[in-house]
């Protein structure tokens, strides 16, 4: 089955300011992320793209401009909500550190299942649409480009970080234990029989990650994975 290259955008000006942007528009790459932004295509020199899907939100469709500008062959990215940023409701927009003094916050912590935000989403949601999404573009990807393709979202930090849950089967209360830095690379291959999660939060090389040969079962390998010839 296809590989998933989860994308984070890069940093973006609310990022630098410690303000929660959610759905907000203009939210823009700062300087920092538009460097960041620069440098994917090299990291991902050697790896077919079969595929691009974004978020619509303009921080995530600057992050792969560079990309697709290094790669022409590459049709426009796909734009699908359902990989868009939470819905953050009446916290939108507001700054961290006062969130942070509010009771919720705690909840978003150590909770997650629970959390719900007010005239938004819950965590839940989140959830169930960014797995749902994924694991559907995964389907159509294998049927149009094959079982060794590769794909790639660009997406926000909760999203990855909820999908990644799902791939290593935690509960979602554990998601806040998964880092995800601005323009860091999630690799998750999925099989019939599970998902293996390749690479998270990379922001280095990714040349390993170039298809090779794999045996067609999805079983794990015991003893471990014998690396890139």
């Amino acid at each position: 089955m296809p590989t998933l290259l989860l994308v984070r955008h890069g940093r973006s000006t609310a990022n630098s300011e410690g303000v929660l942007a959610g759905w907000t528009p203009g939210v823009e790459l700062d300087g920092t992320g538009r460097a960041q932004a620069a440098e994917l295509p090299a990291r991902l020199a050697g790896i077919p793209i079969a595929q691009v899907v974004s978020s619509p939100l303009e921080r995530c469709r600057q992050t792969v401009e560079p990309l697709l500008a290094a790669r022409p062959e590459l049709a426009p990215p796909a734009l699908d909500e359902r990989i868009g940023e939470c819905h953050y409701g009446e916290w939108t927009g507001r700054r961290l550190v006062e969130l942070a003094e509010e009771p919720l916050w705690r909840t978003v912590q150590d909770h997650a299942s629970a959390a719900a935000f007010p005239g938004g989403e819950s965590l839940r949601e989140l959830s169930h649409r960014t797995v749902t999404a994924v694991r559907e573009w995964n389907d159509k990807v294998a049927v149009e480009h094959g079982p060794d393709a590769v794909w790639l979202a660009a997406t926000h930090g909760d999203v990855v970080k909820a999908v990644v849950a799902d791939a290593l089967g935690l509960h979602l209360d554990h998601f806040q234990r998964i880092s995800v830095e601005p323009c860091s690379v999630t690799a998750i291959r999925y099989t019939p029989q599970r998902p293996f999660v390749l690479r998270m939060g990379d922001t280095g090389s990714l040349a390993a990650l170039a298809p090779r040969p794999r045996a067609a079962s999805g079983d794990a390998v015991v003893g471990g994975e014998t690396g890139t010839p």
